[in-house]
């Protein structure tokens, strides 16, 4: 059964502003997304909400990592699902932050609220777990771009956490809304981009091309509002997108300038929260 965004206590009012993995274009940040280093830079600038992904070990331990390798932004190597905490504890981002655990997160900022994107099969049942240990149930909102893994999260926690549509959810009621009746729970918030693009097939000599769709239209956001739903749009780093977005009713931003987000809002009288 559907129930409204407003019956979580993660959600406040809008405008929301979301630090995307910690703020990773942050002059202070550059090289250390996803890090306890990068986050309490946006805790510091007034952020309560960090969006953040997760995986986790070969021995159950939830990581706060983007990637499911640790080649791209560490000095180690290697699938993140196949080595133990240990091995992972001793790698280093950008050659001086650690990796975080999901447990030191929630301990160092008790008040924040955490937008979790659940990267990994493996790390559901161990990203559940931890939420009981912590109580972290009413601070937690869990996607995936992954219907299975957000599926079977979802029953787990037996509506107790927040939940962002999926993929085909969000499709159905963006283009096919008489496919999602009004009690059918496809979570409390759409968290989207404002456009996707995708290649398309031309006949004749012109070749492969590629299509834009706007997902983000007002339309979209009055069904969702209709449900009960926010829509949160991601990642938008420059001014101009975000004043339009927001005027035309977006309920949240996620943002790597987490600087420039913070000003935009000022701006508007909306930082910071709850001022």
């Amino acid at each position: 059964m559907h129930r409204p965004a407003r019956d979580f206590p993660y959600f406040d009012a809008p405008p929301i502003g979301l630090a995307h993995r910690g703020g990773a274009l942050h002059p202070d940040n550059v090289g250390r997304e996803n890090t306890l280093e990068a986050f309490v830079t946006a805790v510091g600038l007034g952020f309560r909400y960090l969006e953040t992904d997760v995986h986790a070990t070969r021995d159950g331990v939830v990581v706060a990592f983007h990637d499911a390798s640790l080649d791209r932004v560490t000095d180690g190597t290697g699938a993140i699902a196949d080595l133990t905490w240990e091995e992972v504890s001793r790698v280093r981002i950008d050659g001086r932050y650690a990796v975080p655990r999901l447990d030191d997160c929630l301990a160092t900022f008790p008040e924040t609220r955490f937008n979790i994107d659940i990267k990994a099969p493996g790390a559901v049942a161990p990203l559940w777990r931890l939420i009981q240990d912590f109580g972290a149930a009413h601070r937690v909102c869990v996607g995936s771009f992954s219907m299975q893994r957000l599926r079977d999260f979802r029953a787990l926690a037996g509506g107790r956490v927040a939940t962002a549509a999926g993929p085909s959810e969000v499709a159905a009621l963006r283009f096919r809304p008489s496919r999602v009746p009004p009690g059918r729970d496809i979570g409390q918030v759409l968290q989207v981009p404002e456009t996707i693009t995708w290649p398309v097939r031309h006949t004749g000599s012109h070749g492969a091309g590629r299509t834009v769709t706007r997902l983000v239209t007002p339309r979209l956001l009055e069904r969702a509002h209709a449900r009960g739903m926010q829509v949160h749009v991601w990642t938008v780093d420059d001014p101009h997108p975000m004043h339009r977005l927001l005027d035309l009713g977006v309920d949240g931003l996620v943002s790597d300038r987490i600087d420039v987000l913070a000003e935009v809002l000022a701006q508007r009288g909306a930082w910071p929260p709850g001022s």
